[in-house]
């Protein structure tokens, strides 16, 4: 897999029209994103879709970023798997372009996935333990079944409770503020 560190990507930047996609949720891109990035969500990816999208510009590399370099890495392996290989990770992502003082677009902020999937977690295994003991016994399935989908997450690394939280109201960019473009 191709990786380019974010200087080079602003020095590509500089000479030519690059194309970056940002695969993080819509609230994380609406908080701050590079510049010249779009947003792609890596729930909703789909890579024949993307280069489609793409105008003519198949030839040219395609580069992904997210927070820090990881949900990139599993985007451009899923381009690889689909056949493209002309896509680059960004390196450090998103938090390196920001660090090394490259543009942003800083947004609205909201609760991050992991800490809206923390709350919804530990709301729904107290209720199971609360409704257990005031209730009927039979309650306590509710907290054995979210600890039951937390380790299935852990070994699969697949989330449905997240997935369902992602796709919230609250957690999607509805004002049109999940776009950008980058050209020399």
């Amino acid at each position: 897999m191709q990786t380019i560190d974010v200087k080079r990507l602003a020095e590509a930047q500089g000479r030519t029209e690059v194309d970056v996609i940002d695969v993080r949720m819509p609230t994380e891109y609406r908080a701050v994103h590079a510049e010249c990035a779009r947003n792609v969500p890596l729930e909703s990816l789909d890579p024949r879709r993307v280069m489609a999208e793409r105008n003519g510009s198949a030839d040219r590399p395609l580069y992904v970023i997210c927070r820090g370099g990881n949900r990139s890495k599993q985007a451009c392996q899923t381009f690889i798997d689909a056949g493209f290989e002309n896509v680059v990770n960004v390196e450090g992502g998103t938090l390196a372009w920001d660090k090394a003082g490259l543009p942003v677009v800083r947004g609205k902020k909201s609760l991050p996935l992991p800490q809206q999937m923390q709350i919804t977690a530990g709301t729904l295994t107290v209720l199971g333990v609360v409704l257990a003991q005031f209730v009927h016994p039979a309650f306590v399935a509710l907290s054995a079944f979210i600890g039951a989908g937390l380790v299935f997450a852990g070994l699969t690394g697949y989330c449905p409770m997240s997935s369902m939280i992602a796709k919230m109201p609250w957690n999607q960019c509805v004002d049109g503020g999940c776009e950008g473009s980058c050209s020399a």
